[in-house]
């Protein structure tokens, strides 16, 4: 990638980024419920009108929107997110509180997928139209079936509640509060990962240098990790970002049954308090995030790929 290319993907990234923000604060701006009622009115305590007036001024929430948005704006230029009204503290410094169970979790949940799709996906093109094949595709299609929350409580209640291998009750970062929730999220993107690797590697295995170095009696272990592989790593390497990108963005469903400390529940409770700086540092970490994963997965395609290269890309 050029260096003018790179400064015009960063271009769109900065206008892409303004937009995000305006729909996300409108949005939030528009949407029913007062965040200070939220806020002071709490156990049914019963708060005044003098009050609420007096904290919505100074949480600045009685000026014009557009005073309120260019003011988070001015602060965000500045690297200040602002106040999270639930937590009492920086908008930053709540984020990066989640931020280790989230990536935790996603870390354990992409190896586990990677160790579970990788080889089944190879398999399943290799041995194509065969039992091992119609296994491996019917247990993906069940897989991709399954909604994640559903398989999560199946796997609390058998292994948790039932068999009580795994603790039920989260709260805490740690090894076997993970275990249920990183398979729950690896057995969904697994079932979407292996068909992909198959269908990758079924258009590579057809391909004439193939067909040519199985006449030249290369056996097929080679030719797999030779030629097949490094040249069908390269759609899935776009597939594999996005995937991270929607793991370290929180999974909030899986982290609302597991009761897993991550961003998916911080961004829940978020919403459910009206927490506007809140919300909107949380919306900008994922555009950021979806749109950095997606620049550095091009970027690496001009190393994986030298024709790439050798095309000016």
């Amino acid at each position: 990638m050029k260096g003018k290319e790179l400064v015009h993907r960063l271009m769109q990234m900065l206008i892409t980024l303004f937009g995000v923000s305006l729909l996300t604060f409108s949005l939030m701006y528009l949407s029913p419920g007062d965040p200070v009622e939220m806020l002071l009115e709490v156990a049914d305590t019963i708060v005044s009108e003098d009050t609420i007036a007096e904290t919505r001024a100074q949480l600045g929430l009685d000026k014009p929107f557009h005073v309120q948005y260019f003011r988070w704006l001015a602060g965000v230029l500045q690297g200040d997110m602002g106040m999270s009204y639930s937590a009492k503290m920086p908008v930053a410094d709540r984020l990066w509180q989640s931020l280790p169970g989230t990536m935790v979790l996603a870390a354990s949940a992409t190896v586990t997928m990677l160790l579970i799709s990788v080889p089944c996906g190879i398999l399943s093109a290799v041995y194509r139209n065969r039992p091992l094949d119609y296994l491996i595709r019917g247990t993906s299609f069940l897989g991709v079936s399954m909604p994640s929350f559903w398989v999560g409580l199946i796997l609390l209640y058998v292994l948790g509640l039932k068999l009580r291998l795994f603790p039920i009750a989260g709260g805490e970062v740690s090894f076997d509060r993970m275990i249920l929730p990183t398979l729950t999220l690896a057995i969904a993107m697994a079932a979407k990962y292996t068909r992909q690797v198959r269908t990758a590697v079924l258009e590579e295995l057809g391909q004439e240098y193939i067909t040519g170095a199985r006449i030249r009696g290369f056996p097929m272990h080679k030719i797999l990790w030779r030629h097949v592989l490094p040249n069908a790593c390269l759609p899935l390497i776009t597939l594999l970002g996005l995937q991270i990108g929607w793991l370290l963005g929180g999974v909030a469903v899986i982290e609302m049954v597991f009761s897993w400390p991550g961003l998916g529940k911080m961004a829940v409770h978020a919403i459910e308090m009206r927490d506007y700086p809140l919300v909107q540092g949380f919306v900008l970490w994922i555009a950021v995030l979806y749109m950095g994963i997606n620049l550095l997965v091009d970027i690496s395609y001009t190393y994986l790929d030298p024709r790439l290269k050798k095309g000016g890309c």
